[in-house]
């Protein structure tokens, strides 16, 4: 869910206690949408994380630094000579607005000390993030709106009264208008409230909250609803007295928890695959016995553990995206082409029929001569001896036309072994684009990325770019995880390392692991002159079916067996193995179980 006013002024209540007084001791800029400040509070250092991503704008802390550019865009060195070292006095939520205003002291360059702010706008498609000066001036912006391109948001139903507000520097910053035809709840008491949600248009009571209240989400509407009547989407003209009482008094107890900073952070968990589902600040009904409400010690740790996933794939995907696009158009192009191939493939089944042709002809030459356009002859291939007949060219002798068809017959016999090798290359170029897809999934950082396109290259499904530079070769490492009984397993992030893992790094005696006729990791249980326990082996099965394209199934099918029984064909493809002694195992993996085996 996006982050609400309400759960976004628990955040700021939780970050009051920990940065006010702080010091700004470094700020990095590891994404285009992302700055992390690293503070020196009271408690230690802590990691304060502002995001603009269009699909989960929001603030807390992390727990460690982010990986971070080789050169630092420039709203970070901006960001760097006005806050580096600057003091937090205040971090503020105007109203119930979805935006947080971070008040510090800095020094300037000539030493004096000078007002600076930070407003972080959380809205969705139009996040930003306004570095301003203590006389409204914007000093810069993470996301500039020039005089070219206006910001125009409509305050009132009169076209005429819009604010047109410019993000950029040297600009006067003005807040953004109130949402139109919305009230703020906190200035209102339950009576208030459902007078004015009846006076509403709109039927369904949670979307009429919706629709009526700023700072609530769609999830709190549908739960007040709930509390109320039962119903998440109760007709609010089929409320009963007893039911607007009850909605006047949820509403009571809820702007009470909300003026008073009663927030507790909850996780929504759903029951059939233990997945997040969402997250809030009061208890959750509504769902009943489908999810689960489970308690989280900080609002930072619950956005951090929900969104942290998420948006490290996302960004993931985001930098890999011209990767994505190459190797789907290379597939749909292999595909294309696999399937001519079959249809060529399928025409030279009738080359025996031309074979049989020449040497009915042949057999005739007796009765041919030059100039005829078919001939009818005994078929002695026939059981039945059927007469059949024969088109010839008029142009070419009997003996001529004989070798005709026994060149078409040559001709199928040779393209029939062409084309099964070709469409056999084929389908291991899907097989491979495919894994290399699933690989991309599985990528954690830049560097991984890396690899991978330069794989692509030596596979020549990416053209290398003409660079004068030295480029130094980035060395991403494989996974690594660790029993419960202390056996070391390692995962490989893309085909290059599973071959270095499968055919290089692994002894003999090791066990290899991976999904059955699924792409995936391959994955080794080092051993160490050790006897496997089943232990040991089963969550290696599980961390082979975890690192594939099976990881969200169950009962996955995975092959193991000793190093040594893996051979690697000439001239095959990164990552490409063949196995003929093994055995299967079927596992369910579960990722909270996996993560807790992995070693950081």
């Amino acid at each position: 869910m996006p982050l609400d006013a309400v759960c976004l002024r628990a955040v700021i209540n939780e970050l009051e206690k920990e940065i006010v007084f702080g010091k700004i001791d470094k700020i990095y800029q590891p994404d285009r949408e992302e700055i992390v400040m690293c503070l020196r509070t009271k408690t230690g250092n802590k990691y304060l994380m502002i995001t603009t991503e269009p699909s989960s704008p929001r603030i807390h802390f992390i727990d460690a630094k982010r990986e971070n550019p080789a050169t630092p865009p420039m709203f970070c060195m901006i960001m760097r000579k006005h806050l580096q070292g600057a003091k937090i006095m205040s971090i503020t939520q105007p109203d119930m607005e979805r935006i947080v205003i971070i008040d510090m002291l800095a020094t300037n360059e000539m030493g004096c000390s000078v007002k600076r702010q930070l407003v972080c706008e959380f809205m969705g498609r139009y996040s930003n993030i306004i570095l301003k000066d203590e006389n409204e001036i914007i000093i810069d912006a993470i996301r500039r709106i020039s005089r070219g391109v206006l910001c125009v948001l409509p305050k009132m139903n009169d076209m005429d009264c819009k604010v047109y507000r410019q993000l950029s520097p040297g600009a006067l910053y003005r807040l953004p208008p109130s949402q139109e035809g919305k009230l703020n709840p906190i200035d209102m008491n339950g009576e208030q409230i459902v007078e004015v949600l009846k006076k509403s248009q709109q039927k369904n009571l949670d979307k009429c909250i919706l629709e009526n209240l700023y700072g609530f989400s769609p999830l709190i509407c549908r739960e007040i609803s709930y509390c109320a009547t039962g119903e998440t989407g109760k007709d609010i003209l089929k409320l009963s007295h007893a039911e607007e009482q009850k909605l006047k008094s949820v509403f009571d107890k809820l702007i009470n928890r909300i003026k008073e900073n009663s927030f507790v952070p909850y996780m929504l968990v759903k029951v059939e695959d233990n997945s997040v589902h969402d997250f809030t600040f009061m208890n959750i009904k509504q769902y009943e016995n489908l999810i689960t409400s489970n308690e989280m010690k900080s609002f930072s740790g619950m956005l951090a553990a929900f969104y942290e996933k998420k948006g490290k794939l996302e960004r993931m995907r985001r930098r890999a995206m011209d990767m994505i696009r190459t190797v789907s158009s290379a597939k749909d192009r292999i595909y294309r082409k696999i399937n001519i191939q079959r249809e060529e493939l399928e025409q030279t089944k009738h080359r025996e029929k031309n074979k049989r042709m020449g040497e009915l002809i042949s057999a005739n030459y007796y009765q041919l001569e030059k100039g005829m356009t078919k001939v009818k002859v005994i078929d002695y291939y026939d059981e039945n001896c059927k007469e059949i007949e024969i088109k010839l060219d008029i142009r070419l002798t009997p003996q001529q036309n004989a070798q005709k068809y026994f060149k078409l017959y040559k001709k199928a016999k040779t393209a029939e072994h062409i084309l099964k090798t070709q469409i056999a290359q084929g389908e291991q170029d899907l097989m491979y684009l495919e894994s290399v897809l699933q690989l991309i999934d599985e990528a954690e950082n830049e560097k991984d990325l890396t690899q991978l396109r330069e794989e692509l290259v030596q596979t020549g499904f990416l053209s290398q770019k003409k660079n004068n530079k030295k480029v130094q070769a980035v060395q991403s490492i494989p996974f690594e995880y660790r029993t419960s009984d202390g056996f070391s397993v390692w995962a490989g992030k893309n085909n290059i390392q599973n071959d270095i893992l499968s055919m290089k790094s692994a002894y003999k005696s090791d066990i290899w692991f991976h999904t059955q006729k699924i792409h995936g990791s391959h994955v080794i249980l080092v051993l160490d002159g050790k006897q496997p326990t089943n232990t040991a082996m089963t969550e290696a099965a599980k961390i082979a079916a975890y690192h594939s394209k099976a990881k969200y199934s169950s009962m996955v099918a995975v092959d193991y067996t000793e190093v040594r029984n893996l051979k690697k064909p000439n001239g095959s493809k990164p990552g490409f193995v063949i196995y003929n002694v093994y055995q299967t195992a079927y596992v369910t993996p579960v990722e909270s179980e996996i993560e807790k085996l992995r070693v950081r």
